[in-house]
């Protein structure tokens, strides 16, 4: 069985090795993406009135609200469409919104914007900074997205409504769980000497070395290395694949976006209720649950006619620790409650998928979690180059092995037709 499972490793590795190696690097950086987007792109993130005027002269002027922005930016443009918007903005912050493009009457298509997110001045109304998120590009604006977008899609392109590298992703994910239960079985080939597995030859260096650092790393870090690998399907295969395992073992809320089919980009379900009702709506339900965070953020999805509310304090959009922020969900069409994401609460079930993200990003643990989970990405990339070079050293001893055998053969020294002995030699032939 051990050939079996060394071959099936061996193969499974170099299939998912630059993929892996990509996306470890990328997740060591996107822990920061926050804080690295804010530092290279402060026009996206920092007000220029606070920065003008000073924090405490701003403080006394006139701050709109982000709904107000929303409103705004609409009225002023009527292209757009805002998707997402921050209620609240932090002191001296931009209220950064997502857009998307109306439908065009002339072409029954949406605009073509050539953005989809922008940053907003709360004192003056001023659009500071415009960017296409997740688009092909290594420039300030959009490093980060891209980053981001790489590390889940490789930024492959989606072909008839099937995100190819969503499922890519995914799949490799799933061939990845598996390859960790065998990477471990095949670690320990003699259970009477297991502590060479944990073991690290500093001193030799070269191949074993190498070896030691790929295997012996694994082996200290399997179980971080397995929740990563279960949470990237998570992340990309949830409605194909997670849910429904998890649904075997224990019952779960319905997904309101699960349950219903999402709109093809030309036919956006419109609103009929506005996004100050919906928040309105929003703050008496998180009255009667008796929350105490304000409605921080707002959504809303033309493809599944779905409002979202969020519930956080002005900075903490993101969610940076524990199993996140909890949200309502509400119907565009008649503002019908669609129930939520409310973290810690429903079956085990439930608060398994809650816990997928927060694990898979470090968030759960704060700060700690996020620099552990940079640490991780870095090892993922390691064991990738690692196991590729394991691999290319015993693929050329083979062929050297294999080029000794034949240049013996073809130079095996010719014997006497009725010889047992020895070979003809010439002074031999020379005396008969």
């Amino acid at each position: 069985m051990r050939p079996v499972f060394v071959l099936l490793h061996r193969w499974f590795g170099l299939a998912v090795a630059v993929f892996l190696f990509v996306s470890g690097l990328t997740g060591a950086v996107i822990s920061w993406d926050h804080e690295l987007d804010a530092w290279l792109n402060p026009q996206l993130f920092h007000a220029r009135s606070a920065m003008d005027a000073g924090e405490a002269k701003a403080d006394r002027r006139h701050v709109w609200s982000g709904l107000e922005l929303a409103n705004k930016i609409e009225s002023n443009d009527p292209r757009v469409r805002v998707t997402y918007v921050l209620n609240e903005e932090e002191p001296g912050h931009t209220i950064q919104m997502s857009v998307e493009g109306k439908i065009d009457p002339a072409t029954a298509k949406p605009y073509a914007l050539g953005f989809n997110q922008i940053a907003v001045d709360p004192v003056t109304a001023e659009i500071q900074g415009k960017r296409q998120w997740g688009e092909i590009s290594l420039s300030r604006e959009n490093l980060l997205p891209f980053l981001y977008k790489l590390h889940y899609t490789m930024h492959l392109p989606e072909v008839s409504g099937v995100e190819l590298g969503i499922w890519l992703m995914g799949l490799i994910a799933v061939v990845w769980v598996l390859d960790c239960f065998i990477a471990l079985w095949i670690s320990f080939p003699n259970w009477r000497s297991w502590r060479k597995s944990f073991a690290f030859r500093w001193a030799q260096g070269g191949h074993k070395l190498n070896f030691d650092l790929h295997r012996s790393s694994a082996v200290w870090l399997w179980l971080f290395m397995l929740l990563l690998a279960v949470t990237s399907v998570s992340m990309n295969l949830n409605t194909q694949i997670v849910r429904p395992v998890v649904a075997w073992f224990s019952p779960l809320s319905e997904d309101v976006f699960a349950s219903r089919v999402p709109r093809a980009l030309e036919q956006p379900i419109i609103p009929a209720i506005s996004r100050e009702n919906i928040v309105s709506l929003a703050r008496q339900e998180a009255q009667q649950r008796g929350w105490s965070l304000p409605a921080g953020g707002i959504f809303y999805s033309s493809a599944f006619g779905v409002y979202g509310v969020g519930f956080f304090e002005a900075g903490n959009d993101h969610g940076d620790v524990g199993l996140g922020n909890a949200w309502l969900y509400f119907d565009g069409k008649d503002g019908r409650a669609l129930g939520g994401k409310i973290p810690g609460t429903g079956s085990a079930g439930d608060i398994f998928l809650q816990a997928q993200f927060p694990l898979h990003s470090g968030r759960i643990l704060g700060l700690t979690g996020r620099i552990l989970i940079s640490l991780m990405g870095l090892v993922v990339a390691m064991l990738s180059v690692t196991g590729v070079i394991i691999w290319v050293r015993k693929r050329r001893a083979k062929m050297v092995a294999k080029m000794a055998a034949e240049f013996k053969k073809n130079n095996v020294p010719k014997v006497m037709p009725n010889a047992t002995s020895k070979p003809i030699t010439k002074d031999a032939a020379s005396v008969s």
